[in-house]
């Protein structure tokens, strides 16, 4: 059953060496997921799921250990998702996406050693309703399970934001925070999966894979941090 949720954002310029004289900006986001980590840590879980953005519809299947890297920008930065042991049984040569990428960044940062940790990947073309079966899928396997779950929500908050501005994106996104950070499972496994892809929503799927798993959980929610720097939604919260 879900014990705890932790829910972050993941752009590449959490990490500071990615994001060089611009780290700072980003430095209440970073604490804030740390934060999220921290609730994490104390519900003693016996095993951590890493939920985040994939390229393919999915689920797709992480193993700890699977390897990532930010050298795409420029940075010798690597990671792996929860300690190394030796043992992803992944194809060679594959890596993490960059948002897995963040969050084994942020477990890293955190000195994650608590349980095992295993990635699941899902993409803007799974439907609410799979999502949904996934998360409980997830939950309904033995033991106690907590979640990070990685996402952006718009992108399209500004002029300069990479999707340009949208009209619609700040109410997305606002009713989008106010669901995390408050555990409204029902208003999270409603948002509109049309108009997540419009906006370049990284998060939704993640977001209602999380819904799924919370269900009958009795979790509640602590809004942490939501801002929209580089005109891109990030929000960070706690279930617990």
């Amino acid at each position: 059953m879900l014990v705890a949720a932790a829910v972050c954002p993941c752009p590449p310029l959490l990490v500071p060496e990615v994001a060089a004289g611009a780290a700072p900006e980003l430095d209440a986001a970073r604490a804030a997921c740390a934060d999220a980590l921290g609730v994490l840590a104390a519900a003693r879980a016996d095993r951590l799921v890493v939920v985040g953005p994939a390229d393919s519809a999915g689920p797709e299947v992480f193993p700890q250990g699977t390897p990532g890297s930010f050298r795409g920008f420029g940075v010798e930065v690597d990671v792996t998702l929860g300690p190394d042991t030796g043992a992803a049984a992944r194809p060679a040569g594959s890596e993490l996406p960059y948002g897995f990428a963040v969050g084994a960044w942020l477990l890293a940062r955190a000195g994650w050693s608590h349980t095992p940790v295993e990635g699941v990947g899902v993409g803007e073309g799974l439907p609410a309703e799979r999502c949904a079966a996934v998360g409980r899928d997830l939950a309904g396997r033995a033991g106690r399970m907590a979640l990070l779950v990685l996402g952006d929500a718009s992108a399209c908050r500004t002029l300069k934001a990479p999707g340009y501005l949208d009209e619609r994106a700040a109410p997305f996104d606002a009713e989008a925070g106010r669901a995390l950070g408050a555990a409204d499972l029902t208003a999270l496994a409603g948002l509109d999966v049309v108009l997540a892809r419009e906006l370049k929503v990284s998060g939704r799927a993640p977001w209602q894979v999380l819904a799924g798993a919370a269900e009958g959980a009795g979790l509640s929610g602590s809004p942490l941090y939501e801002d929209a720097p580089y005109g891109v939604g990030y929000v960070a919260a706690a279930w617990s």
